[in-house]
């Protein structure tokens, strides 16, 4: 059956789908997968930031366990009531079919940043090289076969593209950020260099397909009504790619010492700090542009939707990307930039998880009374 023409007038995230009228459990939207992504990377960001303290590692080792805790879950039910392949026919849903990848990769680097406390270093160790390779396996397999399914199978309006077609295609990106963090613990010689070299193939990969996904989304915001309801956080999105590349060039650039000949490691230094400022500066402007959407909407009413989360991680990967280039530049610009960012990210993070709660509790009171 050929799914019909979907637009972001209507871009729903459901809780759950499932058979119409039928008694079969429902399966678990991949998009609440969001939910672990935004909680993970604001403990993956307090780790990053150039001002810190013990009392903000401690605090953020207990969201990163929370994190942890609520991919278990989550991951269970998707597994227990799988509906990958109702996901996948469906133009709107497997759009969020990178959600969970990106999860596994957000929980799997503060298990490394933050779990050798909790659970040992080598465990911690082990731990994330699973959870990287489970998402980046996972990741490159949403970004190939979304893609095809909307060339092949999915049909849409011409005012259909909305930030949600930019999750598909960001895992490359974020695979890249993170594995960084495991080049050092790569085996020496050969291994380490091929895991080098593949995440920058990576951060290549989602960069140009992300380029191109935003230059769709552009075109749809100039040429069509600007878009309405639970589509406006999506808009979000392109800043969190924007802020993982510059993350991922940060990061790699740092990795590629004693990997790398030296001349290579010194163009890979001058590529994260001159391509990562110039990213930044082209994520500001998405920002800015995405703020003034959503507070356009907020003044005419925006509901609680679960596309919320999409405010989340995109802040906390521009808070990585600016924390990244203070690291790199020695700016005290950045520096104060990069503080009262997290402090925005803890904010919303704490609104939109109390806001999700409320919903959660509000179904299963509905769900109960069935």
């Amino acid at each position: 059956m050929t799914p019909q023409p979907a637009s972001t007038r209507a871009v729903p995230l459901p809780a759950t789908r499932g058979e119409p009228g039928g008694g079969r459990p429902r399966a678990l939207a991949p998009g609440w997968f969001a939910a672990v992504m935004g909680t993970g990377i604001v403990a993956d960001a307090a780790v990053t930031l150039p001002r810190g303290s013990s009392a903000l590692r401690d605090g953020a080792t207990v969201v990163w366990l929370a994190a942890a805790l609520l991919l278990a879950v989550l991951g269970a039910g998707y597994i227990r009531r799988w509906g990958l392949r109702g996901h996948a026919v469906d133009p709107v849903a497997a759009q969020f079919l990178g959600a969970p990848p990106m999860a596994l990769l957000t929980v799997g680097a503060g298990t490394l940043l933050l779990g050798g406390r909790v659970i040992g270093t080598r465990a911690a160790v082990d731990a994330d090289w699973v959870l990287w390779s489970l998402g980046t396996a996972f990741g490159l397999a949403a970004t190939c076969a979304v893609p095809y399914l909307m060339v092949t199978r999915h049909r849409f309006a011409p005012d259909a593209a909305h930030g949600g077609w930019l999750l598909p295609v960001v895992p490359p990106l974020v695979s890249a950020a993170t594995g960084a963090l495991l080049v050092p613990h790569a085996a020496a010689g050969q291994p380490r260099l091929a895991l080098l070299l593949g995440c920058y193939a990576l951060l290549g990969l989602g960069l140009v397909a992300v380029f191109l996904v935003l230059a769709m989304i552009y075109s749809r915001l100039v040429h069509h009504d600007a878009p309405a309801g639970a589509t406006v956080p999506t808009v979000w999105i392109g800043l969190g790619a924007l802020g993982q590349a510059v993350t991922a060039l940060g990061s790699l650039a740092t990795a590629a010492q004693g990997v790398l000949p030296e001349s290579s490691a010194r163009g890979a230094g001058v590529l994260a700090l001159l391509g990562g400022v110039g990213l930044w500066g082209f994520a500001l402007l998405w920002l800015v542009l995405a703020v003034a959407l959503t507070v356009r909407e907020f003044r005419v009413g925006l509901p609680f939707a679960p596309t919320w989360w999409s405010f989340i991680f995109p802040l906390g990967a521009c808070v990585t990307a600016t924390s990244a280039l203070a690291h790199r530049t020695g700016s005290e610009m950045f520096v104060w930039l990069a503080v009262p960012l997290y402090a925005v990210l803890v904010a919303a993070w704490a609104a939109v998880a109390w806001h999700s709660l409320r919903h959660a509790a509000v179904r299963l009171r509905a769900y109960g009374a069935r």
